[in-house]
């Protein structure tokens, strides 16, 4: 049976879009001048946390000078930068900042993944480059079902990307589809009897967010403590 760390072996050797592999070695070769000294991961992201994670959050997709220059999921970057002082705050990070794959920093019953693997130009992957990636987020939820209590979804991106894999994963999404909003919550039973996965939206945590006041540190840290406190953490 495949685990976790299998797939995301795998995650790591994936070449199955030409656009955004070109992108991202692009970008891994010519680099930003602040980190001409780094060797860039350039390749697609895995997920990152723990195997028996209860607590989910899914964003967009790896930033080209923050996690595809680390290697870690939110590593490196503005975006990160107010995740990780968050879940630190909340008690589910080990240090307020991430700044390397190597810096210590360990979560506590959090698992953080995206629906996208690699970095896309714009920031803007294509309809077919989601769904030549979504097969890879649909594994690691059905991984994690056994465990998975809750989950918090950053963007409307995220969303749209989240809600049809966690309904082949095996969690009851009503139709129509709930819409997108900070702060909102709904309950999807499991389709097997089995615990039920509460889904939280929250705005991403983009410079464009956080610098005009959409999104506050107060307002992450709330819907943190509702995700966590569902997940038993």
């Amino acid at each position: 049976m495949e685990t976790l760390a299998d797939l995301d072996a795998r995650v790591t050797e994936c070449r199955a879009c030409p656009r955004l592999v070109e992108w991202r070695e692009e970008v891994a070769r010519t680099k930003r001048a602040a980190f001409r000294d780094w060797t860039y991961w350039g390749r697609p992201v895995p997920g990152f946390g723990p195997a028996d994670a209860s607590l989910l959050i899914v964003g967009l997709a790896p930033a080209a000078h923050g996690a595809n220059r680390t290697g870690r999921m939110f590593t490196g970057d503005s975006s990160g930068d107010v995740l990780y002082a968050a879940l630190h705050a909340v008690g589910l990070a080990s240090r307020p900042t991430a700044v390397s794959a190597d810096d210590g920093l360990t979560l506590r019953g959090v698992r953080i993944t995206a629906p996208v693997r690699c970095a896309p130009p714009a920031n803007k992957p294509t309809p077919a480059e989601r769904a030549n990636c979504r097969p890879w987020l649909l594994d690691e939820l059905r991984l994690l079902r056994p465990t998975a209590r809750a989950l918090v979804v950053l963007g409307g991106f995220g969303w749209q990307a989240t809600l049809p894999a966690l309904a082949e994963a095996g969690w009851a999404v009503p139709k129509p589809r709930p819409a997108f909003g900070h702060g909102v919550r709904r309950t999807l039973p499991a389709s097997d009897g089995g615990p039920p996965l509460d889904v939280f939206g929250c705005f991403h945590v983009s410079q464009r967010n956080t610098f005009t006041g959409l999104l506050t540190p107060a307002m992450l840290r709330d819907v943190l403590r509702d995700a966590a406190h569902v997940a038993g953490l």
